[in-house]
């Protein structure tokens, strides 16, 4: 049995790569609040420091990626919501696995909202709140890890 010591060396020379892996990088799929189904997937990417995601895909048999945001009020009005980038300016916050300062779109409505993730300990499941104020006053998806 190894010592305490050599246990706490381990764990704190892992500590890097379990931090490391705790990242949004990667594509997920949405579920529709409504319906409880999933709903597309998005891709989320890191440049400068910051997370984005964009929708690769929807996922209702209705969707045949023609779809545009007619009701959005920004430079996305009219653009088709496949390759669309709907949320922007995630940053790592304070707390482990918590990404903040970030606006997610919604593309049914055309509002922009603040947005924070919460990426769980395992790194499959993303908890995505858009609110407006303070993140108490909001609406929260979960988001599941495809690759």
């Amino acid at each position: 049995m190894a010592s305490p010591k050599k246990l706490l060396v381990a764990v704190l020379m892992m500590l890097p790569m379990a931090l490391q892996a705790a990242d949004l990088s990667g594509l997920w799929q949405t579920t529709d609040d409504k319906t409880g189904k999933p709903r597309s997937l998005v891709r989320i990417a890191e440049s400068g420091g910051e997370y984005h995601a964009v929708v690769e895909k929807g996922l209702l048999a209705t969707d045949t990626g023609d779809a545009v945001c007619d009701k959005c009020t920004d430079e996305r009005k009219g653009q088709k919501i496949i390759g669309m980038t709907i949320a922007k300016h995630l940053k790592a916050g304070s707390k482990p696995y918590v990404y903040e300062n970030g606006e997610i779109l919604d593309p049914e409505n055309g509002k922009t909202y603040q947005c924070k993730m919460t990426l769980s300990p395992n790194g499959n499941e993303l908890e995505v709140r858009g609110f407006i104020g303070i993140s108490l006053i909001g609406r929260s998806q979960t988001w599941k890890r495809v690759e």
